[in-house]
């Protein structure tokens, strides 16, 4: 940018013509913006430090295990050898309905996990990270003392929906219902198995010996 700015002045000197000046004006005040909003470049040792603290790639966390008490929503994730870092190597920033975590530089790997919209609000000051052997705590306050039947909203929604698919009365639904579910969601022998049990169920409805179609 600053050489942009340097050769745009420059051309500024040698141009005659109005509209020419008119249009390089105007380039050489947008430069000038750019550079003015530029954040300041970090000092070398910084940048340094930074990377070498982040060194190595990040792993996604997906398991993880997860209890409660009255108070307190508790995550534990395993992590091996995770007590032998620094304190500060293992960060934990909570919301009312969210936290992340980050383990930096662990066996030369960097670790992260989030929990977005959380089914209930925590208290982001009560809540804290314990360290233990091969195993980190993440401890989320309840800011009201009652029962959490999943971590996320989304959880819950999942289970409501899939509730919803099987809670019928007519009980030829609710098969019907699972056997969608069991095609959708199974392997190329399942599908088979499943396609070969409907044809004979409609060859034996249409001859009249079953009265109920599966």
């Amino acid at each position: 940018l600053q050489k942009d700015l340097e050769e745009v002045k420059e051309l500024l000197t040698k141009a005659t013509r109005k509209r020419v000046r008119d249009v390089l004006m105007t380039e050489k005040h947008k430069i000038e913006l750019e550079i003015k909003n530029q954040p300041p470049p970090k000092p070398k040792d910084v940048a340094e430090e930074e990377k070498s603290s982040l060194g190595g790639y990040t792993v996604k966390i997906n398991n993880y295990g997860w209890d409660q008490s009255d108070k307190f929503i508790k995550i534990y994730i395993s992590l091996s050898g995770v007590q032998k870092l620094p304190a500060e190597n293992v960060q934990v920033n909570f919301t009312e309905r969210s936290f992340d975590l980050l383990v930096k530089n662990l066996n030369g790997k960097n670790y992260t996990m989030t929990f977005n919209n959380l089914l209930k609000p925590i208290s982001v000051e009560g809540s804290s990270r314990k360290v233990k052997t091969d195993t980190v705590l993440v401890m989320c306050k309840k800011k009201r003392e009652e029962k959490w039947e999943c971590l996320t909203q989304v959880e819950k929604e999942s289970k409501e929906k899939e509730k919803a698919a099987y809670d019928t009365s007519d009980p030829s639904e609710g098969l019907m219902n699972l056997l969608k579910k069991m095609y959708a969601e199974g392997d190329d022998e399942m599908k088979r198995t499943i396609n070969k049990a409907w044809v004979e169920s409609r060859e034996k409805q249409s001859k009249g010996d079953i009265p109920m179609d599966i």
